[in-house]
């Protein structure tokens, strides 16, 4: 089973977790088979946060409640409140899950944070541009590694920039492996193109039963 430990921060950008978490979260398109996945959030403090778009959440548990395995994944969505020093914590336990085989994903704002740390300096990565990561991590040295790319997956790595949210999903959902092949490509293309017949189509690619 994967858990999924969703990392929850003040200004939290809704939008980047919306199409990971719900499909991982539902598994409505899984495959028969698949592993099951557990969501958690998590946070340095059990106080709820705001989102961006002034949601309140609570945190299920605390940074020193994770479990590391290869089976753990830590999801690191943007936001604009990353330079707090009480966030090096999960900057510290994203570096223990990559160096003992967990997936670290990042979006937007978190990939600066993981650069602040030298934890994008020596494998393929993206953000929000190349330019950006200099600005705001001036330890930054990464940049024959960086990427121009929407979204990037180095192994158990996935970054991606503030509009990448789409692409980065489907990375880790294929990384995870919980759907079947032809089901991703054509989920990818429906919400990518919006075309009705891609919809009937990712609907012919589930299993007839409802088991997973």
């Amino acid at each position: 089973m994967f858990t999924v430990y969703v990392y929850v921060l003040d200004t939290l950008a809704d939008w980047e977790l919306g199409y990971v978490t719900s499909e991982l979260n539902s598994g409505r398109f899984f495959k028969k088979g698949a592993q099951r996945v557990t969501l958690k959030t998590v946070s340095a403090s059990k106080k709820p946060i705001r989102t961006m778009g002034g949601l309140t959440i609570a945190p299920d548990c605390l940074i020193d409640d994770m479990a590391v395995s290869e089976t753990s994944v830590l999801l690191l969505p943007g936001a604009t409140t990353w330079n707090d020093p009480k966030h090096s914590a999960i900057i510290k336990k994203a570096g223990e899950f990559l160096s003992t085989g967990a997936t670290v994903c990042a979006i937007c704002g978190a990939t600066a944070a993981l650069a602040s740390f030298g934890l994008l300096d020596h494998r393929p990565h993206t953000s929000n541009g190349q330019g950006f990561l200099e600005m705001v991590a001036p330890g930054y040295k990464g940049q024959s590694f960086y990427v121009d790319k929407p979204s990037v997956s180095d192994d158990n790595l996935i970054t991606a920039s503030s509009t990448g949210a789409l692409l980065w999903a489907k990375q880790i959902i294929e990384h995870l492996g919980v759907f079947g092949a032809d089901t991703l490509e054509v989920w990818y293309e429906y919400f990518s193109t919006g075309k009705p017949d891609r919809f009937f189509a990712l609907m012919q690619t589930l299993p007839s039963s409802n088991e997973n």
